[in-house]
């Protein structure tokens, strides 16, 4: 699994709860590193912030989708963009699920087990 978030504390979150949950986890701090690894490697999962730098959520997609577009339906946004303007069109439309923060743990890992029954 691989979690794109720049808050480096909020990433350290994310990654100890999903490992004491039994995931192997990877973290990138922006969308740059995060696509060079999703070119690299396979990932089951992805958990991704929106407001990203260097390659904002919403771009860090589209160009997966354009290089390895089976990995997009593997995308769980998590973001307190709900209200920007800047983002609605891509979140209306893209194949991901999208969680507002603040999310609670449980939300997460029902996110997860929904993305695994569904891509398996």
């Amino acid at each position: 699994m691989l979690i794109v978030e720049d808050e480096v504390d909020l990433a350290l979150s994310y990654k100890e709860l999903l490992e004491a949950h039994g995931f192997s986890v990877h973290t990138a701090p922006t969308g740059v590193i995060a696509l060079k690894h999703i070119l690299n490697k396979d990932v089951d999962a992805v958990l991704c912030d929106l407001k990203l730098p260097q390659l904002e959520g919403d771009m860090f997609y589209i160009t997966v989708e354009k290089s390895k577009p089976e990995v997009c339906d593997r995308f769980i946004f998590i973001t307190g963009m709900a209200d920007n303007p800047k983002f609605q069109p891509f979140i209306n439309k893209m194949k991901g699920r999208v969680l507002f923060k603040p999310v609670r743990v449980e939300q997460v890992l029902e996110a997860l087990t929904e993305l695994f029954a569904r891509v398996g």
